[in-house]
């Protein structure tokens, strides 16, 4: 084994560093909230109203997409299945108790301590989408020690973003277009334009497909596609907020997925279909609806933004991708700016289009839940008005649509800033030479961190065997994930 590449010492001695941060920080500030608190339980509480029966089904489902989705997504290469699907485990697995804590210090945080519940978690796993995202944007040339210190750093750059956009700047983003999407894909370009390796442009004997490889990523798409619904409206208003967010999830998605069938097919020189577009192409309808899934946007309206994200995510893969490898010195390896950035944008114009053309007459008082920035300000009359429409209404900003139009837009380019210089600094610190990284002839090969199985294929033995045909269907410029 390269001496460079060996986990013996590293990989041990960083987890046990981070262990010990870890039973620190828990023992000194986590506690349980009120619902997991047996001194607060009486004879006059009630089991079934406890939040853990309105959180935990959510939070299941979105453990789903986490280990499951992104997990098996990500193990599309050949001779990088185990990488894939066990790097994002581990990662997924430290993300999620970190950001308990890096959440838990700016949402979760009175009387000297975080309360945990299981909202805690399911916020947790929402930072944890925002690494394994930002993941995709270096899969394959980076190993497990590299990645824990990623997810080091951007769990508390996301949940100081996150904290001070919305408590600052105030916006809407229900399916989390600005604060996870756009968050994750900037933050990932930042990291891998750092992490840069020329020699991969020219391509890589391993950067390929396999049938079986390409038949356990597009499981993960189904994992994903299914329970993105639950994704898109686990924190949005429970009641019609929430019914509106999983239709509008629904029909975004399934526009997209037969648009990307239909793309895949007349862009393929033999009119075919690529399993690449299936795989991520089908997807981009769930984040194009996500910062206007809660609003009034009308079932067509979800339907064209499930086209448009589609449309754009799969041009994107075909010729943008390629460009910022070359002219950039960005290395997309899985696209992310495409199934993340380019749909997170339309998605936040969309949601800013809908923000301006939100009317009493549409909404009715409950406009001003939805929009609650757009509330009556204390001691405003209308308030006491819409608190006897709405009991438990709470006093807003008293803002225009524009002016919330307004703080959208400075809350997206405050995001993107924000994520890439983060992802710029913590590229630098992946990139230090003491880290674990493999060679570039090391990239997209298991064999460097794992003990292999004796039926696994070497790279060698599959150029004996592939023909040209299939040596051009499996080459790097026709692999989009």
């Amino acid at each position: 084994m390269n001496v460079s590449t060996s986990l013996r010492v590293r990989l041990p001695a960083f987890v046990f560093v981070l262990e010990v941060v870890m039973i620190a920080l828990y023992a000194v500030f986590v506690t349980y909230d009120d619902n997991a608190n047996a001194k607060m339980q009486n004879n006059e509480t009630n089991p079934m109203d406890n939040s853990l029966y309105r959180d935990y089904p959510y939070f299941a489902d979105v453990q789903v997409m986490i280990f499951v989705g992104f997990g098996c997504l990500l193990a599309f290469f050949r001779f990088y299945g185990f990488s894939g699907m066990v790097f994002n485990f581990l990662t997924a697995t430290f993300a999620i108790q970190w950001a308990i804590l890096m959440q838990g210090f700016f949402q979760f945080y009175y009387d000297g301590k975080i309360h945990l519940g299981v909202i805690n978690l399911l916020n947790a796993e929402f930072a944890c989408a925002v690494v394994l995202i930002s993941f995709g944007a270096v899969l394959g040339k980076t190993g497990p020690v590299q990645l824990l210190v990623m997810a080091l750093l951007e769990v508390p750059i996301f949940a100081v973003t996150e904290w001070a956009v919305l408590k600052y700047i105030r916006i809407n983003d229900a399916g989390g277009s600005i604060l996870i999407h756009l968050f994750a894909a900037y933050f990932g370009l930042g990291a891998t334009f750092v992490l840069y390796r020329p020699s991969l442009n020219k391509g890589h004997a391993k950067e390929i497909t396999s049938y079986h490889s390409d038949i356990l990523s597009v499981m993960g798409t189904l994992f994903l596609w299914v329970f993105w619904p639950s994704f898109n409206s686990a924190l949005t208003l429970k009641g019609d907020d929430q019914h509106r967010a999983i239709l509008h999830t629904f029909i975004g998605l399934s526009s997209s997925t037969i648009t990307a069938f239909a793309l895949s097919a007349i862009f393929n020189k033999r009119g075919k279909l690529t399993m690449a577009d299936i795989q991520n192409v089908t997807l981009a309808g769930g984040v194009t609806v996500g910062a206007s899934v809660d609003m009034m946007i009308s079932p067509v309206g979800a339907y064209v933004l499930g086209i448009m994200g589609c449309t754009a995510c799969f041009f994107g893969y075909r010729y943008l991708t390629p460009f910022m490898a070359q002219r950039l010195r960005i290395q997309d390896q899985c696209g992310i700016h495409n199934l993340h950035g380019l749909t997170g944008l339309i998605s936040s114009t969309a949601g800013i289009c809908a923000i301006l053309l939100a009317t009493e007459e549409t909404y009715g008082p409950s406009m001003y839940q939805i929009f609650s920035h757009r509330a009556p300000p204390e001691g405003d009359p209308k308030l006491l008005e819409l608190q006897q429409l709405i009991p438990g209404l709470k006093p807003g900003l008293g803002r225009t649509a524009k002016e919330q139009a307004l703080y959208q837009v400075a809350a997206i380019f405050a995001t993107i800033a924000v994520s890439t210089v983060g992802g710029l600094l913590t590229g630098f610190v992946m990139n230090l030479s003491f880290m674990e990284s493999p060679s570039d002839e090391g990239c997209f090969n298991d064999e460097v961190f794992f003990d292999m199985p004796s039926d696994f294929d070497s790279a060698e033995e599959l150029k004996t065997t592939m023909s040209s045909d299939e040596k051009l269907e499996m080459s790097p410029t026709n692999l989009k994930v």
